[in-house]
């Protein structure tokens, strides 16, 4: 998957809302959308530009595209599979993206990011039912069992996280175990542990043309 250099902060200034693209920055005094909510350019504020259809329809997929990191090609694929399963195809979609390695990483207070969580997937250092996983693409399933990997645990990077472990907030399809630095995956995540701020049918919508 290619790499999307642009600014991060410029990114969420597009779309208009918060991405939490830069971890702990996001949630400080210093969010480039407290600071200046408005879309970036050279002219400064210049009110809200009137979008048609097509242009709200754009909007939305690239607002859950950037949200989650990831670039067309994977965006559209996981959604193309979600559609051909039975159900809502907007909830399928959005399970499937809870459920990707990177963002489960991330739900688990073990990346400040899901970029952050996507290099620590790459770098392998977490097992699913021990063994290696290394893609963040993969989709985990009820029941099984995540890891920092034997020998990885002695990382820096983890021991600093200690507390801010413990005062993670988690969705309830994960169970953390603090003492053994894993989770399981309880079940798929249930409507409320879905995201709010898209507006799936207008994504639906945009790829149905």
């Amino acid at each position: 998957m290619g790499r999307n250099i642009d600014n991060k902060c410029k990114q969420c200034r597009r779309v208009g809302e918060k991405l939490f693209l830069k971890g702990e920055r996001c949630s400080g005094p210093k969010c480039a959308m407290i600071k200046r909510n408005y879309a970036p350019g050279f002219h400064g504020p210049k009110g809200h530009k009137r979008l048609s259809g097509y242009g709200l329809q754009l909007l939305e997929k690239q607002k859950a595209k950037k949200f989650y990191g990831l670039g067309e090609k994977q965006f559209r694929l996981t959604f193309t599979k979600a559609t051909k399963k039975a159900g809502d195809a907007g909830k399928n979609f959005l399970r499937a993206m809870e459920m990707r390695l990177d963002n489960t990483i991330y739900r688990l207070g073990w990346a400040t990011s899901r970029a952050q969580a996507r290099q620590l997937v790459a770098h392998g250092h977490f097992t699913v039912n021990d063994k290696r996983a290394s893609a963040p693409s993969f989709l985990v399933k009820t029941g099984q069992v995540i890891k920092i990997k034997k020998g990885h645990q002695d990382n820096k990077y983890f021991k600093n996280l200690g507390e801010k472990l413990k005062q993670a907030e988690r969705p309830s399809w994960l169970n953390f175990d603090g003492a053994e630095l894993s989770a399981k995956i309880l079940h798929e995540p249930k409507d409320a542990d879905l995201p709010q701020n898209f507006n799936v049918q207008v994504i639906i919508e945009y790829y149905s043309k």
